[in-house]
């Protein structure tokens, strides 16, 4: 997948960005310590003035990390430039618990992601909650008016 994110990106900021802006957006982080900017294109789902990115397997990735504390961020969601602050959420916390459910009943194929199957409107198990809690994190970003 990673050699396909330059060409992801560029489409997802050019004017045929609609092909692929309904799942996929791009996110601009500051790493924490070399403090260079880099994009990538990530899931995301919207609520509101917040979003949402799920990252599977977070342990071949680095980008999260830099929002254990929260962090300024900047986004590209379908087509326009938006500002937040991000944050990871806590695999142990009530908001992990809900946010995963409502993703996994609206979308329950992406538990294949997260190695669990979860049929549309089950409830998880106590080994699958440790699973997702494992090979999950939550990354939730609190939109800038404007």
């Amino acid at each position: 997948m990673s050699r396909l994110n330059g060409g992801i990106a560029w489409l997802l900021r050019s004017p045929l960005h609609w092909a692929l802006s309904p799942g996929l957006m791009l996110i601009t982080v500051t790493g924490r310590r070399t403090g260079c900017r880099y994009s990538i294109p990530v899931g995301y789902q919207r609520q509101g003035d917040s979003i949402r990115v799920l990252v599977s397997k977070p342990d071949r990735k680095q980008w999260w990390r830099n929002f254990r504390e929260p962090a300024e961020v900047e986004l590209r969601v379908r087509g326009k430039l938006l500002r937040g602050r991000a944050r990871v959420v806590p695999s142990d916390t009530q908001e992990f618990r809900e946010a995963m459910t409502e993703t996994l009943r609206r979308l329950p194929f992406l538990g294949r992601q997260f190695g669990i199957s979860s049929p549309r409107g089950s409830v998880l198990t106590d080994a699958q909650w440790r699973t997702l809690a494992a090979e999950a994190v939550l990354v939730a970003i609190a939109l800038q008016p404007g």
